[in-house]
Parts: structure tokens; sequence; C-alpha cells
């Protein structure tokens, strides 16, 4: 982000276009092989968009055309250029990744100056003329092509950066075993044959384009350490790239391939601590003279728990020792005080464990907590903590490899989650370094640009996350389509919210279990016909956008939005299709065969798909698409099943609806407007025609008749709209391959309110609800909102209330559906008061601890749910209430399920 200063209002407001057709870059004297990258860059930039390449030469004296000169502030030539044309640098001084730019006369020369603090803010300033160029961070990442133009020109009025939010920022590439390494061993960098500096450039220059300075290398046992490869490391500092090592490897050392237990021994301080020490000094010293984040502690051989401990009194211990000997290593090697060498400490699972039993860590040391790997913070630091001079940090996933689910292929974290999770962080101080794990980089490339874009500008936080997405898609694809496409991939988020594609086996993995049926097929099928519907629609919007989207952008609206959007629909279908075959199956249904082709076709779309991602850009990507990483079973093609027909003729009913005189009724409440479902479907794989004979007054039919098809695999939904003005109790005659048959309907007592008992259940959204001290979060949850409790709740606030009705006394349960958030810190909980029709309050408390089954569940389904069982609630109008108890619960709705409810696994949602 870039802001005009009120010191260049009045350059400002003269602004004019500056050509750019003819130019010459500058590189002040002084500068180094970063800034000459940097020109390189943007001269390469200019000739993609149409200019003539602009030469990189020495001195003023040989440009020719525009000036654009290039350099630290505090460099000869840069301080002359600006004292000549009374540009004020002095903001730059002793800062932190800032730029000035300007336009000036110089020497009779018009000059664009990019002044930087230091060498990233050089690099930042021509990062963002090459965005107000039109310039996409992902013109070679996602194939955005620069679209040349016969003029090119800048607005002249002078811009000054803010300082980047948090001081480090950046990516962690993962688990590349199945995108990014074997891409780049096989189609990038075949001579190299692994990931080495040919492939790092490119992922320099991205993180030049998204202001991420820092890195976390790629370290799985496929990939050639990052320092095991002599170009990588000095590449790094020609691109001013801090680099950092992930939890699992403390001292920038890759134990995974570094440390040979057959040669070295066991990797256990409690048995070879000066082993290891040497270990960690070799690599220290080797990287002196580099800029680099020195992670602190130890853990086991790769991402484990250490050896030689087994509780956290004994870790607590070690890991003491080892912090003591870490630090004297730096200070003994790098001559310089510790408050002056960055260090960290991931608390991530084992060690946040040990932090929280005790373990004392050196206060200049920053503390990075970590999400629990499905996005969600485990802690954050207490008010003491936000006093340690080492201030605090974030790591956290938008790729995941381990238990209980990988989800490694596509990227479906949502962007408000990311965006509450990240403003947590924020205003609990944790401010210092944000480093996220990106896996292959592709197909996260949204996500990893917003967390990146809230790291470098905190105001971010401040607004919407679909606002940055429309303008992402606008910056990708222009501004006519941004609208719609920004609005396809929301959807895309949203029902990969209830549940994550990777996630719709519905097994675990670590250990690995096989498919099951899924849980969205518990009772009619209706939500799993729905789930599948709605994945069409989404793909049928992206298609229509894709079929007009020019030429120059097809392969990038593939890679950024078609294909995560029918890759996931079709995953979907294929399991919940075959789910549904099963189940009408069971019915005697004549579409069951139909579902199992339907499934298949899916499967083979998915392929087809896939083979198409890697042939884009003239097989540019071929190998960084997998879609079945680490071949767990819920990407398996399953055994296609081929059941027998049914001997049953005619057709048949299949409805969820109360149990009133002896009928399955599709029951109503009285003198209110509402609708219900049934599917009416043939028993025989044959076409049948349908048609309505009569209905009860006030009921009405979403047809009267239709044709029961192999295109409708032989059946056909239908609703029954009620219109609250008779309420007859009757039956909906029906006639269907020649067979007469009835639909019985009913209306019980009148509910009065907006929220009332459908279909034995009540749902109480919070969009809805009189907030009282609950803050709403519109976005995020499965309703399209949500209730957060203050971030610094500290004393008794307002609960939050909804008045709902039933029409019948019945055994309930109150269900508090929230999001599985953790406590903010050891001293807070994460637990809510609830009280029904003022009764005295029962504390809820939705928090987990650990990896336990119902963290699990709760991960893989984006809920954490606490129960209060109620005994005869009698029919008619009821108050409930909801008291936050701890800072950060977040609410997802409130759920009233009566005795016979129909069972779903996700939420009752209203059309958004």
């Amino acid at each position: 982000m870039i802001a005009t200063f009120p010191a260049a209002a009045a350059a400002a407001a003269a602004a004019a276009p500056l050509s750019l057709d003819r130019t010459s870059l500058v590189v002040a004297p002084g500068g180094g092989r970063t800034e000459t990258l940097a020109a390189t860059m943007l001269a390469g930039d200019l000739a993609s968009l149409g200019a003539a390449r602009p030469p990189v030469v020495a001195a003023l004296a040989q440009c020719r055309g525009t000036c654009i000169v290039i350099g630290r502030y505090d460099t000869p030539l840069v301080r002359r250029v600006a004292a000549g044309g009374g540009v004020d640098l002095s903001m730059l001084r002793s800062a932190w990744e800032r730029h000035v730019r300007a336009r000036v006369r110089v020497d009779g020369h018009d000059v664009l100056l990019i002044a930087g603090s230091d060498r990233r803010g050089v690099i930042y300033g021509v990062v963002d003329l090459s965005r107000a160029l039109g310039i996409s961070p992902w013109s070679w990442w996602a194939d955005v092509t620069p679209r040349r133009r016969d003029h090119i020109a800048i607005d002249d009025a002078t811009v000054v950066s803010r300082p980047p939010s948090v001081r480090y920022r950046g990516i962690f590439l993962n688990d590349e075993d199945w995108g990014l390494q074997p891409w780049a061993a096989k189609t990038f960098d075949p001579a190299k044959g692994n990931i080495g500096p040919r492939t790092y450039a490119r992922v320099f220059e991205l993180m030049w384009r998204l202001k991420a300075n820092t890195l976390w290398p790629a370290m799985h046992s496929v990939s050639t350490p990052f320092y095991g490869d002599p170009g990588n490391a000095p590449l790094a500092d020609d691109y001013a790239i801090v680099v950092g090592t992930s939890h699992a490897e403390p001292m920038l050392r890759n134990n995974l391939r570094e440390w040979d237990e057959a040669q070295r021994g066991p990797f256990d301080f409690t048995r070879r601590p000066q082993a290891i020490v040497d270990y960690w000094r070799e690599r220290v010293a080797a990287t002196r003279q580099q800029e680099t984040i020195y992670t602190l502690g130890l853990r086991g051989i790769h991402d484990g728990p250490m050896q030689g401990a087994t509780t956290n009194a004994q870790r607590r211990a070690i890991l003491e020792t080892v912090f003591a000997r870490q630090q004297a290593l730096l200070a003994d090697t790098l001559h310089k005080p510790l408050s002056d060498v960055p260090q960290v400490f991931v608390a991530y699972h084992e060690l946040q464990e040990a932090y929280d039993a005790g373990l004392a860590v050196p206060p200049d040391v920053t503390l990075m907590w970590s999400d629990d790997n499905y996005g969600y913070l485990r802690r954050l630091s207490d008010v003491k903590e936000r006093q340690r001079p080492g201030g605090a940090g974030i790591y956290y996933h938008l790729s995941y490899w381990g238990r209980p689910h990988d989800y490694l292929w596509l990227g479906t974290t949502h962007p408000a989650l990311i965006r509450e999770e990240m403003e947590r962080a924020w205003q609990t101080d944790a401010r210092r370094m944000w480093i996220v794990n990106v896996g292959d980089i592709k197909p996260i490339e949204y996500l990893t640009q917003y967390y990146l874009d809230l790291a470098f500008d905190d105001r971010l936080l401040g607004e919407p996350p679909q606002a940055h997405l429309a303008r992402f898609m606008a910056e990708q694809f222009g501004e006519a389509d941004a609208a719609e496409t920004a609005a396809i991939m929301m959807r895309f988020y949203d029902l990969a919210w209830e549940r994550r594609p990777e996630f719709m086996g519905f097994g675990e993995t670590e250990w690995v279990t096989p498919n099951r049926p899924s849980a969205y097929v518990q009772s009619d099928g209706e939500e799993a016909e729905d789930r599948i519907a709605a994945y069409r629609d989404l793909v049928a919007r992206a298609e229509a956008v894709a079929a007009h989207m020019p030429a120059d952008r097809r392969n990038a609206f593939f890679e950024l939005v078609l294909y995560p959007v029918r890759a996931a629909a079709a995953l979907n279908t294929r399991i919940l299709s075959l789910d549904l075959a099963g189940l009408y199956a069971r019915e005697q249904h004549g579409g069951a065969n139909v579902m199992v082709e339907r499934a298949r076709a899916a499967h083979a779309r998915l392929v087809a798909d896939t083979a198409a991602y890697n042939a884009s850009a003239g097989g540019k990507w071929r190998g960084i698409m997998d879609m079945a990483p680490r071949r767990l079973p819920v990407f398996d093609e399953p055994v296609w099943p081929q059941w027998s027909i049914s001997s049953a003729k005619g057709c048949g009913v299949s409805a969820w609806g109360e149990w009133l005189d002896d009928g399955n009724t599709l029951a109503f409440s009285a003198g209110r407007t509402d609708t219900r479902t049934f599917t009416l479907f043939a028993h025989q794989p044959q076409a049948a025609d349908w048609s309505l004979i009569s209905a009860p007054p006030g009921y009405h039919l979403s047809a009267d008749s239709g044709a029961l098809t192999r295109d409708g695999a032989y059946q056909q939904r239908i609703t029954v709209r009620y219109d609250g003005t008779t309420g007859a109790k009757g039956k909906l005659r029906l006639r269907c391959a020649g067979q007469e048959f009835s639909v019985p309907v009913d209306t019980l007592a009148e509910a009065r309110g907006a929220l009332v008992e459908r279909e034995r259940r009540v749902t109480l959204p919070p969009a809805v609800a009189a907030r009282g001290g609950w803050q709403m979060l519109n976005g995020l949850g499965s309703m399209g909102a949500s209730l957060r409790s203050s971030l610094l709740l500290s004393a008794s606030v307002d609960p939050a209330r909804w008045t709902f009705s039933t029409m019948t006394t019945s055994d309930a349960v109150v269900r508090v559906v929230a999001l599985p958030t953790h406590a903010m810190d050891p001293s807070h909980g994460v637990r809510v008061a609830v009280s029904l029709d003022g009764a005295p309050p029962v504390t809820l408390d939705l928090g987990t601890i650990g990896r336990s089954d119902r963290w699990r569940g709760n991960v893989l389904s984006n809920t954490s749910v606490a129960t209060i069982p109620l005994t005869a609630l009698a029919g008619g109008t009821h108050r409930l209430a909801v008291t936050p108890l701890d800072p950060g619960v977040i609410l997802d709705r409130v759920e009233i399920v009566l005795d016979r409810a129909k069972p779903r696994y996700g939420a009752v949602t209203t059309p958004r």
C-alpha cells in the first residue's frame, strides 16, 4: 500500500502524467546487486507493457528519455537528485522498508526518483511503480500477462509509503512433495533436478511483488536443503530476503537431511549436547554475514517431539539449557548484542505445552504463536507477555499435512477466518513476525496475497474480506468481471467452510481410516442434493465468466478460479452422488445407477481438468497440480457399483415429515406462509409421467405435472407451498405411472414471531439477535455472520437474545454452535452462559485440549458444539439468552432441536 502524505499535497494538486514510453534506469552508485536486480525487473516490466526495454546505466549523463533513478536515500546521487528537486527524504532516515517516489527536474533531465530507506525500501518503491502501471504480482506465477499499450505513463504526484505494519512477513514452502518439488525437478529446472536457485529466484521475485521479506525454505526430504545448494544463500542475499527456518529446524538446520544419525549418532540433546551445539555452530558461522532469523529451541529430527524427553517438565528443563547454549553460540559467533540478533521461539504443539507449563524464554526472543494447523490460533500473549522486548509473532497455515486430515490440494481457508484470527493477533500485539504456510504456492495464490497484505497494512483488518477479494479480481481480470468473480470465489469459500473438499471422505489420517458414508446423507438425501446443486450452480457461474474471458487471461482464470471451483465441485459430486446412489437403492429408486454414472462422470471431469492444469500455459506448470496428494482414500477412484433393478413397479415418495394420524405428514404452522418438499421417484429406470389430481385449499405445488426421466435420475423434487390462509388438513392426491397415491398435509398450532419451529428445529442466527455485548462479524460462519465476544472482555456484558416459537410440547436439545477457537491465553477459556425463559444460566465450555477426538471433529466441520437437554419444552413463545464469559468466543448459531427432527450435517441456512 502507498499513500500521499501532506508534504506532497502541492505536487499532488498539480499532478500530471509522466511518460515512460522511453526511459533509462539509473542505479545509484553505492548500491549493490539488490538494486541492480530491482532495476532489471522494472526494465522487464516496462518492456512487457510495450515500452522499449530501458537500459540500466550508471549516471544521469547517460540517460535518454525519462530517467528513473533508483537507490537508497543516503547515496550521493539520490541525495543530489532529491535536493535539486526539493524532495524531503528525512522520513527515510532510520526507517524500515519505506520509500519516496517523486518527479523532479535535475541537470536538464526529467527524473522519476525512487528512494528507499534500505534495500527493501528500494525494492518496494520499484514494485509499487510496477503495480501502478498494471503489473500484477501474479504476472508469472499465475499467468496474468501484462497488457501492452501504445503509451505508458504514471501520475507524477509524490508518494511516501507507510512503514509496514509487521516487521517480518513471510512464507513457508512446505509439504512440497506433490507439487512444487516435482514441478521444479521435472519441468522448470530439470538440470538441477530439484528446488534450487532458479526456482528460488522466481519465488524471491514473487515475494518482492507481495512485499514479503522472510522465507522459511522447503524442507521435506524430497528437497535439497536450502543451505545444501551453494547458490541459494547468496541469491537470497542478492534479493534482500531474510532467511529463517521452521519450528522443526532450529538454528537454520534442516535436520531431516543434514543430521545423519548413522554418522552423527542420535539427535538427542540429553546424550550428545556438544555434538548438536557444534552442528549448530557450523551453520551460524557460515551465515554470519547474511540476514537471517534464528529459530531457537529443539524438537525431534523432523516434525515431532524432541528425543530424550517424555514430559513437559523434562522438555522445559532441556529447552532452558538449549536456549542458554544457543544464545551463547550466537553471541560468540556473531559478535553483536543478542538484542540485535533476530531470534524466534515457535511455540508449536508440544513446545507451547512446555511454555505454558512454565518454560522461561529469553526476553529478547520473539514468541511466535501458532494456529492449530486448521486456522485457529492456539493462544496469544497475555498482558505481561505483551511487554516482552522480543515481541510476538504468528505462524499460520493455509495448507497442512497431518491429522486429523490433510488439506494440501485446494486453497479453501475462508478469508473471513484469516481476517478474524489475524485481527486478534494484531490486537494482542503479535506484530513482529507473521509467517504463513503456503504449501506449493499454487493454488493458494489469493489467500497468500491476502495474508501478506494484512501483514503489510493492518488497516485492511478493518474492511470486509469481500472488498479485498474484489480488488484482487479487478487487478487480475478487470473491473467488469471483478464483482462476479469475487462473489464466485466467496461462495467457493462458503461451501468449503462447511466441509473442505479434502474432508469429504469423512475419514481421517494419522492413522489413515477408510472413507465412510457422508454425514450429508443421514435422512432423505435432500442435504446432499442441495450441496451438489450449489456446486453445480457455482460451476455454471464460473464457466459463464470464463466463456467471455479474453485470451490473455484464460490461463490465469483457469488457475485462479475455474480449476478450484470445478475441482471442488467434481469431488463433492462424485462422493455425494455415490452416497445418494446407495440411499436410492435402499429406497428401490430407479435412479440409483444414474447417480453412479454421474459420480463416474464427475471423477472423469476432475482427471481431465487436472491434466489441463498441468498442460496450461504451454506445459509451463506440468507437475505442479496433483489431485491426490499423499494418495489418501478421499481421492481414490472408487469401485463403481452397479445396482440391480427393483422388483417394485410404479412410483414412490420420499418425504421427511411428522407422524400424524398414522401417516408421514408434511406439517405447517397455521397462518404462516411456508414450504416443504418431497421427492417423487420411479421404481423402474423408465420414464414416467405424473400429475396433480387435487390439493386441499391453501396448498400449492411448484409444478402440477411433470416427467420422471433419466436426465433427472427418474425423480423430481416438488415443493409444497402453504399460503397461510386456510390451514385445512388433507392430502395431496397424485397420479404417477398410472398409479394414484397421496401425500398428507396438515397445520399445527400457530407459531408467532420471526423465528419459528420448522421441521422440528428452530435455528437462531446471529444476524437477527439483539446483540448485547457481542460484536457482529459479517461474512464469517455458516450463516453469513457470527457473534464474537470482545477480545478484551474483562467484565460482565449483556447477553445476545432471541425470541422464538415452537408448535408442540416435546423433549429437545439446545445446541450452541460456536467456531472452534481456542482460549486467548491460559487465564481464559471458551465459555458461555445460556439461559432459557429466564431460568438460571447454564455454563457451557466450548474449548478443547490438545488433539482430542472432540478437537478433531471440530476442525473438520469448523464447529464446536455444546448442548443442554430439555425435558418437555412447551409449545409457544420462548426467550433465549447467551452471555460470553471469556474473550474471543465466536458464536455461529444456536439451534433448538426437538425430538424426531431431521438429522442434518450443516446449518439450516437462509438465502444470502
